[in-house]
């Protein structure tokens, strides 16, 4: 049976993907894992009646306590996961391993001829890697497009010549630029090697646009099979350049920028253009400490010398409306030091649905604070959300009124996410001490609060270290030695 220290963290687990940290009774790491559903995935290892294999019941005895954090979606809970697994080596992962590798694609643009190819090793040889992606059929839909769409050969020829022809499709139904034929140039065939590159790098969002063209063409004749695969080749494409693709504002000109932000003022029926624009972000942290980002475009571009981060100070858990509104009261409260040195907002943006809109809206009532225009942006659909009795909005895909709110929104995303994962780094560092025996939370909190970090720890000498936590010089060694190993990688 869980003990009552699991059954309370069981209440306590968000809804959300993310990853799992297993701890034995010394506090020692001894399995990581990830989940679409956090709550599910966990709770299903402490079910009444659960009939695990014999090594899964084996982790679950030696389990006394566990901790999560959240992620924005199952790709990077996947690259988490790995991360803290290689970072603490624990035992029951070793165990447990089933050797399953998720998919990548690689690019060597080394070859004479570069090609695509499917992977489940990513190495440092030189070549460009996209991914992993937990999706295989995702990887596969977008190395078929990038190969159609610009030519690029399938055929695994060092060298392709008239032999490998013989017995290619690919030229027969035309989706190959045939290099072995002499049809292009070395120089041609490259530069549409690199064009494919940089779109699954996420740096030609215009693709997006021609695909979904073709897709209302086919609806709109009737051929809604064709729809159909065109609609899940543009979901296949979006997973597949979600972790890369990041709208760049050094390539969004002024002008489309402006043009931008004026269609945005007619679809929300402003007064006015929103010269200044804020959108929030909120990104949780082991499930219990969360934090912000607030990021700002002026005139329709990304204004980094406005943005901020934020430290969630008045929620426990995982809850994003409550923290959305802190963000408002803490940037126009009364006692805001962010008034005077930051632009008041013509717009402001909500990473999230109604519940995060209205958390935002009701924070700005409490605080007195009106005539800022405030809505939400749902990532699922790049749905704009109201609150006022309007329905939700769906902006044309190729509308410019939509490039700057999903700009601002992945800008959010990359500050937040940023953020995020140094104050992750800063804990794993931390935990290291978990492993100490002897070492304590009380004593753990005594030594950074002398020593600041795991890096001031390696400093001292061990007597220093004995003396602020009250051990002996056997654990002081221990712990100089634990943080001397953090501070040299």
């Amino acid at each position: 049976m869980p003990s009552e220290l699991i059954r309370q963290r069981l209440k306590e687990l968000p809804d959300r993907p993310g990853c799992y940290l297993m701890r034995d009774r010394r506090g020692i790491i001894i399995y990581v894992g990830k989940a679409k559903n956090l709550r599910r995935r966990v709770s299903s290892y402490f079910r009444p009646g659960a009939r695990h294999p014999p090594k899964v019941r084996s982790m679950v005895d030696t389990v006394y306590d566990f901790e999560t954090m959240t992620v924005k979606n199952e790709a990077e809970s996947l690259l988490t996961e790995a991360a803290l697994i290689k970072k603490y080596k624990p035992r029951f992962n070793i165990l447990m391993r089933d050797d399953k590798r998720y998919l990548a694609l690689r690019a060597d643009a080394s070859a004479e001829w570069p090609r695509f190819t499917c992977c489940r090793i990513v190495r440092d040889d030189g070549a460009r890697y996209f991914g992993p992606f937990p999706s295989s059929p995702v990887v596969r839909a977008a190395k078929d497009f990038v190969e159609k769409r610009w030519g690029i050969r399938e055929c695994d020829a060092i060298r392709p010549d008239e032999e490998c022809h013989r017995h290619c499709l690919a030229d027969v139904i035309r989706t190959c630029s045939a290099p072995c034929l002499g049809r292009i140039t070395q120089d041609e065939y490259r530069a549409r090697f690199d064009e494919a590159c940089e779109f699954l790098d996420g740096r030609r969002p215009d693709v997006f646009g021609d695909v979904e063209a073709k897709m209302r063409a086919a609806a709109e004749k009737g051929d809604y099979e064709e729809a159909a695969r065109l609609r899940d080749t543009v979901f296949a494409l979006k997973e597949m350049t979600k972790a890369h693709f990041v709208r760049r504002s050094p390539h969004m000109r002024e002008d489309d920028a402006r043009r931008g932000i004026a269609e945005l003022a007619e679809a929300l029926g402003l007064d006015a253009p929103p010269r200044t624009i804020e959108c929030v972000d909120i990104s949780n942290l082991f499930g219990t400490d969360s934090v912000a980002s607030l990021v700002v475009a002026r005139d329709g571009l990304p204004d980094g010398r406005f943005y901020r981060h934020f430290r969630i100070k008045t929620v426990t858990g995982a809850d994003d409306p409550l923290s959305m509104a802190e963000v408002v009261r803490r940037r126009y409260g009364p006692d805001s030091t962010l008034l005077a040195t930051s632009p008041r907002a013509d717009l402001f943006v909500c990473d999230g649905g109604i519940t995060q809109l209205r958390a935002a809206r009701a924070a700005f009532a409490e605080i007195g604070v009106s005539g800022i225009p405030t809505v939400g942006l749902a990532e699922r659909q790049e749905e704009i959300v109201f609150d006022d009795g309007r329905e939700n909005l769906l902006l044309p895909r190729d509308s410019q009124a939509l490039f700057v709110l999903t700009r601002l929104r992945d800008e959010a995303h990359r500050f937040a996410i940023t953020y995020h994962r140094g104050l992750r780094e800063k804990h794993i560092r931390e935990s290291i001490l978990d492993d100490v025996p002897g070492i304590g939370e009380a004593k753990k909190a005594k030594l950074l609060k002398t020593f600041r970090s795991i890096y001031g720890m390696a400093k001292a000498t061990a007597e220093e270290i004995a003396a602020t936590a009250g051990v002996s010089s056997t654990i002081a060694e221990a712990v100089l030695k634990a943080a001397r190993s953090v501070a040299a990688q």
